[in-house]
C-alpha cells in the first residue's frame, strides 16, 4: 500500500464533524500500526469521538494529525466526496487536503522507516475534532497529559515549499442580543430592535477591520514572505492585510418573531481572527462595549502563536524540504487556525508541514496529488529519522 492508496481509503471511512464519530475511522489506523509493530492505543469520548496516540517509551518528536473532516454535500462534485478516487494525478474527496492525505503520508512515512530497521522515537498523535475546536481531540489530550512538551510535526496542508511556523489569534463567539418588542409601523421611535444591535456590532468591526496592526520588526520579514505565498495560492493581492488586520465572519446570525414586529432577539456565531500587535484583551472588550445588551459566550479563545524559525524542528523540516525539492524552503505565517495554537501554548516548538490542493480546502472537489504525497512522506521520513539517529 502507498500514500495514495492510503489516503482513499481514509477517505471512505466517513468521519464528518459534525456529527464527529471517528470511532471507525481510528480502529483502521489502529490496525495499521499494530501491522508493523507500533504499539498505540485508543482514547475514547462520548459520541465516538475518539482519538489514538502511540505509546513510544522514549519520544522525542510529536507527529499529530486529525481524523475528522467537515462536511460535503456531494451535488456538484466531480467525483463522489466519499469515493476515495485515483484519477489524474489526484486522490479525490472529503478530507484529501484536510488532512486525511498529511495522515497517511505520516503512517506510510513511519512504515518505511520500520520496515528499514530504524525504530523512530516518535509519537504519533490522531485526534477526532480539530474542526470543531479540539475539545475531545488535542485539548483532552494534552488536559490528561498523554501529551508532553516537545519538538511537534503537525501534517496540516500547506505550500510545497513552505511550512508553517506561525498563526493568528482566533476569537470565536455567540452573541445573543436582547430587545424590546413594538410595533414595527412605530419602530425606530418606540421598541429597540435585537438585529440592528447585531448590524451595529458588524459595522464597528467593520471599522476595526480597517486599522492596521503593524507587527514588530521581528514578524516584518516573515509578513512579507507570507504575503507573497498568499497571492500565489490564492491569487489575493495585498495579502500582508490578511496578517495585520482583523479579519471577522458573522457565520451566522438568526432572530426577530416577524417583520411587523420590532425584534426582541438575535443570535450570532462570530468568527474573529486577531494578528500579532492588536491585544486580545483589548479587542474582547470594545466588542463588550459595543454589543451592551448581548450576553457574549467564548467558544474559542487564542492568542496568536509562534514557533521561531530558529526553531530546531523549524530547521529540520525546512532542510528536508530543501533536500526533497531542490529548492530552499521558505517559512510562512497561517491566516487560520489549528491544533497547534493549544500545543505551543503549552510548550511544544510546532511546525505545520503536509501535502495538498489548498484552494479546494473545505471546498467542492477536494483533492491531493500522487506526487505531492509521495513527496510529503520522503520529508516525513528524513524528520523522523533526524530525531531517531
Amino acid at each position: 500500500m502507498d500514500a495514495a492508496q492510503l489516503t482513499s481509503s481514509l477517505i471512505r471511512i466517513q468521519s464528518e464533524n459534525p456529527p464527529g464519530s471517528t470511532t471507525d475511522l481510528v480502529a483502521f489506523i489502529g490496525e495499521f500500526l499494530d501491522s508493523i509493530g507500533v504499539k498505540n492505543c485508543v482514547v475514547s469520548h462520548p459520541g465516538g469521538r475518539d482519538d489514538l496516540i502511540t505509546t513510544e517509551p522514549d519520544p522525542r518528536l510529536l507527529l499529530c494529525g486529525h481524523v475528522d473532516v467537515v462536511p460535503a454535500i456531494p451535488d456538484d462534485w466531480t467525483h463522489d466526496p466519499y469515493g476515495g478516487e485515483v484519477a489524474d494525478g489526484y486522490v479525490w474527496g472529503r478530507g484529501a487536503t484536510d488532512m486525511k492525505g498529511g495522515c497517511a503520508a505520516l503512517l506510510i512515512a513511519c512504515r518505511d522507516l520500520v520496515e528499514s530497521g530504524v525504530e523512530p522515537k516518535a509519537q504519533f498523535a490522531f485526534v477526532c475534532d480539530e474542526e470543531t475546536g479540539g475539545p475531545y481531540g488535542i485539548r483532552s489530550l494534552l488536559a490528561k497529559n498523554l501529551l508532553l512538551p516537545r519538538d511537534c510535526l503537525i501534517a496540516e496542508p500547506t505550500p510545497e515549499m513552505s511550512p508553517a511556523v506561525g498563526q493568528k489569534g482566533l476569537y470565536r463567539v455567540d452573541l445573543s442580543f436582547r430587545g424590546r418588542p413594538g410595533h414595527s409601523s412605530l419602530y425606530p421611535l418606540v421598541g429597540k430592535s435585537a438585529v440592528m444591535a447585531a448590524f451595529d456590532l458588524v459595522g464597528y468591526l467593520r471599522e476595526v477591520h480597517a486599522r492596521p496592526f503593524p507587527p514588530g520588526k521581528d514578524l516584518q520579514p516573515l509578513v512579507a514572505q507570507s504575503a507573497r505565498i498568499f497571492a500565489d495560492i490564492f491569487g489575493i493581492e495585498g495579502g500582508d492585510n490578511i496578517l495585520t488586520r482583523v479579519m471577522f465572519n458573522p457565520g451566522r446570525i438568526e432572530g426577530g418573531e416577524k417583520a411587523n414586529i420590532v425584534a426582541e432577539q438575535c443570535r450570532m456565531e462570530l468568527d474573529i481572527r486577531v494578528p500579532w500587535g492588536c491585544p486580545l484583551d483589548d479587542l474582547k472588550r470594545s466588542i463588550a462595549e459595543h454589543a451592551p445588551d448581548a450576553a457574549i459566550r467564548e467558544t474559542d479563545v487564542a492568542a496568536p502563536t509562534l514557533t521561531s524559525p530558529d526553531a530546531r524542528i523549524v530547521r529540520t523540516v525546512c532542510a528536508e524540504v530543501e533536500r526533497v525539492y531542490g529548492t530552499p524552503a521558505v517559512p510562512f505565517l497561517q491566516w487560520a487556525a489549528s491544533d497547534a495554537k493549544y500545543l505551543r501554548d503549552k510548550g511544544f516548538d510546532v511546525v505545520e508541514y503536509g501535502p495538498g490542493e489548498i484552494p479546494t480546502l473545505h471546498a467542492v472537489d477536494e483533492r491531493v496529488s500522487v506526487e505531492q504525497l509521495e513527496k510529503a512522506v520522503d520529508v516525513y521520513r528524513g524528520v523522523i529519522q533526524a530525531y531517531s539517529g
